[in-house]
């Protein structure tokens, strides 16, 4: 059941960390790498669709793995700050560290400031059209949290935030803005919208009890359908992002991988089962890593 339901892992190698850094381990979700993926695969298809040489795209992919550890930690502390009475609230939540008491306000913001300047370390070693866009970037950080208190579409603002690293990615690998640049970003926007919205349904009865907005409550109606049309508007960006970049022959047949992954997900949707939803979540990781294929085999 929902109310008794929650993806916080305790166990593992974080009860096997020192008791002091479990409360920071947790509140940056090292326990689970998932959104880790998912903020650094955009950036691989950014860095990749550009065709940079080899050398330059392996050291960008480094600094981009680096860089989405830290930047996904810093999301997840500026999140539960915000949300942190909230998430008392939720019972998937309520374990988290400032929810539960397990850290105060102060030590978070400590671990925030440590998270942003080994940020922005990574940051200063691109080309400075990326230290504009990684400004850009903290704004959306920093507002993501309340868009759910002041509209239906926050899984979108999460797209538009989580998504970024496709637009830094290219701009890292090419030094410039242009078509390519908006399509992959389109891409992953609505992408995460589509993955967001299916994690969305994990909270959904106390999302309506205590008020907060989604696009999982606002189109319970229709939860297929919604998925079906989130991911289709995903795959015909990269058909375009594919398209303006001047993609050999080889990327099409490789883009039915990841098309075939989101169809699986959209027939396989059980809305009403968080745990199914966690698991189709999940399984993007896998629909982001088939992406590289193509991306690679567009070069010929």
């Amino acid at each position: 059941m929902a109310a008794a339901f929650t993806d916080i892992q305790t166990a593992g190698w974080v009860a096997r960390a020192p008791i002091a850094w479990r409360p920071y381990l947790l509140l940056a979700r090292l326990d689970r790498p998932i959104g880790i993926w998912l903020l650094f695969l955009p950036g691989v298809w950014g860095i990749l669709l550009a065709r940079a040489p080899a050398g330059t795209s392996v050291r960008l992919l480094l600094l981009f793995a680096v860089g989405s550890i830290v930047m996904r930690a810093a999301g997840c502390v500026v999140n539960d700050l915000w949300d942190r009475d909230l998430d008392r609230r939720v019972t998937r939540t309520a374990g988290r560290p400032l929810a539960s008491g397990a850290m105060s306000a102060r030590q978070a913001l400590v671990f925030l400031a440590g998270l942003l300047l080994c940020g922005l370390l990574v940051l200063v070693q691109l080309r400075p059209l990326c230290w504009a866009l990684g400004v850009g970037s903290l704004v959306l950080v920093g507002l993501y949290p309340l868009a759910k208190r002041v509209t239906w579409w926050p899984q979108l603002v999460m797209g538009f935030t989580f998504g970024f690293g496709a637009p830094m990615g290219y701009a890292a690998a090419t030094g410039r803005i242009n078509g390519s640049w908006l399509a992959i970003y389109a891409a992953a926007i609505f992408w995460d919208l589509g993955f967001d919205t299916i994690y969305g349904f994990q909270d959904i009865e106390d999302d309506a009890l205590i008020g907060v907005k989604s696009t999982s409550r606002r189109f319970a109606h229709m939860p297929r359908r919604f998925l079906a049309a989130s991911y289709a508007a995903a795959l015909v960006c990269l058909v375009w992002a594919g398209w303006s970049s001047g993609a050999g022959a080889a990327f099409w047949p490789l883009l039915l991988l990841p098309a075939g992954l989101m169809a699986w997900q959209v027939a396989r949707l059980e809305s009403a089962s968080p745990a199914a939803c966690l698991r189709l979540f999940k399984l993007n990781r896998e629909t982001g890593l088939l992406l590289v294929p193509a991306l690679l085999a567009a070069r010929w």
